[in-house]
């Protein structure tokens, strides 16, 4: 018999029963939990204000902060970076990149222990110093890099 064939009737058997069940009343929708949103902070268009916004001003230099990123970026559209704290108790990481027009990339929560790590991309408009910041034990701690863009990926 055709794999495929099986797979769709598999398929629209579940996705018939699971109708059924959310007819009859036996499944519930249940609401999506998430952390606020610092509005503020992400629309900010200097980074000193992004940094006052994620009470973050009084930063202190950290060589526990590895950021690993290219140092020529050939295309700023999709810069690579991986982000390791290696500062206990670790409870959140921001992404800023200066020269952007709002500087705030990411605000990571790290909750329940969860490793200080991050590894993702982002876009930079132009040859710029990315920084990174990390909360832990109600302190603030940053460290910077800079990344050389060849071509702007945002708008540049």
């Amino acid at each position: 018999m055709n794999h495929l064939r099986r797979l769709i009737l598999k398929g629209g058997g579940a996705g018939g029963a699971l109708a059924c069940a959310l007819a009859a009343g036996l499944l519930r929708p249940s609401t999506a939990s998430a952390a606020e949103w610092n509005k503020t902070a992400f629309e900010a268009k200097a980074i000193a204000d992004a940094l006052k916004n994620i009470a973050a001003s009084g930063a202190a230099d950290s060589a526990e902060i590895l950021i690993k990123a290219p140092d020529i970026a050939e295309n700023g559209a999709v810069v690579p970076i991986e982000v390791t704290s290696r500062i206990a108790g670790a409870e959140s990481i921001a992404l800023l990149v200066e020269k952007n027009p709002f500087p705030l990339l990411a605000y990571i929560d790290l909750v329940n222990g969860a490793e200080g790590y991050i590894n993702t991309r982002f876009k930079m408009g132009q040859t710029s110093v990315v920084k990174v910041v990390v909360k832990a034990g109600g302190k603030h701690y940053i460290a910077s890099r800079e990344v050389k863009v060849t071509i702007g990926g945002c708008g540049g």
